[in-house]
This record gives C-alpha cells, structure tokens and sequence, in this order.
C-alpha cells in the first residue's frame, strides 16, 4: 500500500512540484546571498517527492544556532524572502492547494490531500526549514512549545508584578 501511494503522490504532482522546487533553488542559487533559499528548496524538493514520514522543522526548533545577523544581512534576508514569496512561495503554494482539493475528492487521497496542505504551508517561506522524519519533528516542537510557554508565562508575571515575590503570589490586600 505505501508503494502505491508513493506512486500515486509522484504521479498527481510531486514530481512536477518537485521540478519548480529546483528552478526556483537554480535561480536563487546564483543570487547573491541567496544559498539558504537554494538549499531549503533543495530539501523540500526531496520532501515533495516522497513526504511520507518526513517532516519540515525549523533550524530554531532543532536548538540550531543562527549565524549572527547584521542589519545588512537583515534586510538581503527579507528582501530575498520576500522575492522568493512573491515567485516561487506563491506559485509552489497555490499548486499545492489546487492539488490538496483535488486530492481530497476521494476518500483514498486524503492523505494525499493532507500532504499537500502541509507542504502548501511551508513553501511561502521554506529558508531554515529541515526536513527530518515525523517521529524525530515531534520532539523538538514539544521542547519548543515549552520554552514558548515558559516565555510567555514569564513575561505574564513580570507585568502582573509578581516575580520579584517569592513565590508570585500577589500582595496582601488591607481590608
């Protein structure tokens, strides 16, 4: 049953989305400060061909450090992103929604449908993206939605007063 899958996901457009991942890699590729949409498109061609089992993390979420940014670097950054958005995110985006309905159809392509969402929600903006297997993925968005929320819960305290109380509990209120 994989197999076939597999044959089917490659047939309905993975291969061809696979295709345009690559031009657009081609084309950043050779513009200047452009090697880490190359390289995310690189992976998430890999990931449209055969997305079953694989899974896009950010680099962030894998405790990867980011190299240190100058607002020169900054604004290529963003300017880079957001030519690939207005090109290739958008173009990668919409197939891969068109592809996603279609799949969805049939009771049989669901999967295939639910690939295609996910993939529809990365390619926009894919640099710092990883492509690592689901069951690896799990791991650090939890110990990434946990120190989220340990932030959260830290700024929440600061501003209701209570963090420099021992315990955070609020003051005593005179009656």
């Amino acid at each position: 049953m994989r197999f076939a899958a597999r044959l089917m996901w490659f047939a309905l457009g993975g291969g061809w989305t696979a295709c345009l991942w690559l031009v657009g890699a081609a084309i950043f590729g050779r513009v200047p400060g452009g090697e880490p949409l190359c390289r995310a498109a690189i992976e998430m061609a890999g990931l449209s061909i055969s997305p079953f089992g694989r899974d896009a993390v950010h680099v962030r979420d894998l405790g990867g450090q980011d190299a240190p940014v100058t607002p020169a670097r900054r604004i290529l950054g963003l300017a880079l992103g957001t030519l690939w958005m207005l090109t290739f995110g958008m173009l990668l985006s919409a197939a891969y929604l068109i592809l996603g309905a279609l799949c969805c159809l049939t009771v049989r392509g669901l999967p295939l449908g639910r690939q295609c969402f996910k993939l529809a929600g990365i390619a926009p903006w894919p640099a710092g993206q990883r492509v690592i297997s689901t069951d690896l993925a799990t791991v650090p968005r939890q110990q990434a939605a946990v120190e989220r929320f340990a932030r959260a819960r830290l700024r929440q305290s600061s501003r209701d007063g209570r963090a420099d109380r021992p315990g955070g509990l609020p003051p005593a209120t005179a009656r």
